[in-house]
């Protein structure tokens, strides 16, 4: 097991790769996160909100094993930093500029085929009224046209991290966050298009919404089995208890319904509100789910199923050592030679005050 340092600066505050994505084409990967001010708080995230979150994205052409930061190349409205206006003060939020008719859809159908291509969704907040929209990539994120227009589904908001399965050139199907019907995130619906991105429908809504205040099941992972059984796990919290978990369903009918299937992980910590899942198909036929345990000791876990997700292993440590649970946010990719590079933001200053960063961890389960 091996960690890798992405990004790490004294001052910044590095962070949550899950909301942005990442990508492999063979020994090329490509992870988003975003980068904003780091500053002394007594709870919660060490964030300057008084200043912005600017996006970037990290580069490896060897597996993992080195990186290099790049700028965001896609079209931001106002220069404004995308998926992270629940950090930002007035003045900064993509909120303020940006609403549900903001964005246009594709002029032509999108190839979701073409072999360089990423797919990037991003989202204004978290909140009742949050809109969502989607970026492309034909070049391996070297270039990103959008942003894209996601509709509203019907529902009080839509935040949007990125997760999708491609069906062909023109299908694919997205699962987004939607707020609940009181307007607080959340719940995960999963929605298709068959036209290249020109139109969706909302396919189905994956388990139930959470009905008491606080409750959330949000910040979904879709994985496409062999078999064609969809898998879907999701960071879900308690709001009475306060406690979390990660809850895994599964589609037989390509995401027109879905069935609980087990609950992979829980935190026995109250009042952290868990880590978002990231789940991967291995070569070897077995999945892995990763994810950060904000609970002590504050680790980069892991946990392998070889019956497609039916049970699970006990928890696998990737990487020890958080100063507290500000951490986690995982996305990670399985190279082709069976090693899995997991991609998170972390915190090992023993005061817990230190800058926030992007690290993987390469692993071969």
């Amino acid at each position: 097991m091996r960690q890798v340092t992405i990004y790490r600066e004294p001052g910044r505050f590095a962070g949550w790769p899950a909301n942005y994505g990442i990508w492999r084409w063979g020994a090329e990967i490509v992870v988003g996160f975003t980068v904003g001010a780091h500053k002394t708080v007594e709870r919660g995230h060490a964030i300057d909100k008084g200043r912005p979150f600017v996006n970037m994205q990290a580069r490896s052409l060897d597996g993992g094993a080195s990186w290099q930061v790049e700028d965001f190349k896609g079209a931001r409205p106002g220069e404004r930093g995308l998926s992270a206006d629940e950090h930002m003060g007035p003045g900064l939020r993509l909120a303020e500029l940006v609403d549900a008719d903001s964005a246009e859809m594709p002029s032509q159908a999108l190839d979701f085929a073409q072999p360089n291509f990423a797919l990037m969704a991003a989202r204004t907040g978290i909140g009742r009224g949050a809109v969502s929209f989607f970026y492309v990539s034909y070049d391996r994120c070297r270039s990103w046209a959008g942003p894209y227009r996601l509709p509203m589904f019907g529902q009080t908001g839509i935040a949007a991290r990125t997760d999708y399965l491609i069906q062909g050139s023109r299908s694919a199907l997205f699962f987004l966050t939607a707020n609940k019907a009181d307007g607080a995130e959340g719940k995960v619906i999963c929605v298709r298009t068959m036209d290249g991105g020109r139109s969706f429908e909302l396919l189905s809504h994956v388990g139930e919404e959470p009905t008491g205040k606080g409750d959330f099941a949000i910040m979904p992972a879709g994985l496409l089995l062999p078999s064609g059984r969809i898998l879907c796990a999701l960071r879900c919290r308690d709001g009475a208890t306060r406690l979390s978990w990660i809850d895994l369903f599964a589609s037989e009918d390509g995401g027109r319904s879905w069935h609980y299937l087990n609950t992979p992980a829980t935190f026995s910590a109250p009042g952290h509100s868990g880590n978002p899942p990231s789940l991967l198909d291995l070569p070897d036929s077995r999945l892995a789910l990763i994810y950060g345990n904000r609970d002590r000791p504050y680790s980069i876990c892991a946990r392998l199923s070889a019956d497609g997700g039916e049970s699970w292993s006990g928890e696998v440590a990737l990487r020890a050592g958080g100063a507290n649970g500000d951490m986690g946010y995982v996305r990670a990719a399985a190279r082709d030679d069976g090693a899995v590079v997991a991609v998170y933001y972390f915190n090992d200053r023993p005061d817990g005050d230190g800058e926030r960063f992007i690290e993987a961890t390469i692993w071969t389960p």
